[in-house]
């Protein structure tokens, strides 16, 4: 599939997700198979007013190319001032973010709230477009609330405006995460549009994701919670779309991914940082596993990489 000028090899993408889609996971997940990955939300004011954090989230890896930086935000001037310094990390497209559902994004007219004025999206997308020569994509939900469903609406007004391809989450923004994803929705802007659309919610492996496919038409999916503890979904997803065999990394090979992973985090973040944002993912991996309410207990309390290893010895013999 093809985004504006971008080859994208494989058949689904790494959403963002604020505070997990950091440079160490995206560059897991791109290790195996992702199509693309998509950085933590910016901040459009953030960058503007040279906040250090953003610069931070910004900063993107040979490893995991293709990579987009999304921005969020509610002003059109905003996103034009922004882009340029989001390009001197050299990202391979820009994703504009209108399907936030989170209050402290909402309320600043962020997010799911641009789907309240459909108008004010193009603006954005234009901005963004005029501002760089790289494909501009554009997430959205299904609209704000059930009685204002204008996903179809929304797209329409975003490819006019220039943007390169769309990813519809299922959701409105009342429903938040908890409901099942309509799938008619992405069906109906995939119909409505001609750039590529991008299908997200409720991917979790190889069977959904055919779902997925087979029920919207979608060109690519992208997968957000689904790959939380399990970043070989790529894989799995790459395998079933395919036709191929997969076969589940067994409990050894999980935990080893589980250790290149916090590997990773404190080596870009420092061991103190580093170490407590492990403690999440970690507890994500063992999900499944026998005893696992006990490890999570552990795994919330660790401080050292060492201490991981020897939790996850103790997993390993437990499970096998």
């Amino acid at each position: 599939m093809k985004i504006g000028n971008l080859q994208l090899s494989g058949h689904a993408s790494l959403a963002p997700m604020a505070g997990v889609a950091d440079r160490a996971f995206r560059e897991l997940c791109m290790s195996f198979g992702a199509a693309a990955c998509t950085g933590e939300m910016v901040s459009v004011k953030g960058i503007q007013y040279g906040d250090r954090k953003s610069d931070l989230l910004m900063e993107v890896s040979d490893r995991e190319r293709p990579v987009g930086i999304q921005l969020f935000g509610s002003n059109p001037e905003d996103f034009a001032r922004a882009v340029p310094q989001a390009l001197l990390h050299n990202p391979d497209f820009i994703d504009i973010n209108m399907g936030c559902p989170a209050p402290k994004v909402t309320k600043n007219g962020g997010g799911s709230t641009l789907m309240k004025t459909p108008e004010r999206c193009g603006e954005i997308v234009a901005a963004v477009v005029r501002a760089t020569d790289l494909p501009v994509t554009v997430k959205i939900r299904r609209g704000w609330d059930e009685a204002h469903s204008n996903a179809v609406e929304v797209a329409k007004i975003c490819e006019q405006a220039g943007a390169a391809a769309i990813t519809v989450h299922g959701r409105t923004r009342e429903q938040m995460y908890a409901p099942p994803v309509n799938m008619e929705t992405i069906r109906l802007v995939k119909e409505a549009v001609t750039i590529p659309v991008i299908g997200n919610g409720d991917v979790t492996d190889g069977a959904s994701a055919q779902v997925m496919y087979q029920t919207t038409g979608c060109d690519l999916i992208a997968v957000g919670r689904g790959a939380l503890g399990r970043p070989w979904v790529f894989a799995e997803i790459n395998a079933a779309l395919s036709g191929k065999h997969f076969t589940e990394p067994t409990i050894e090979e999980k935990m080893e991914i589980m250790l290149r992973h916090a590997a990773k985090i404190c080596a870009y973040k420092g061991v103190r940082i580093g170490i407590r944002e492990a403690r999440k993912h970690a507890i994500w991996y063992t999900k499944g596993l026998r005893g696992k309410a006990a490890w999570r207990r552990e795994l919330s309390q660790i401080e050292t990489v060492d201490e991981l290893k020897r939790i996850s010895a103790r997993i390993v013999e437990e499970n096998r």
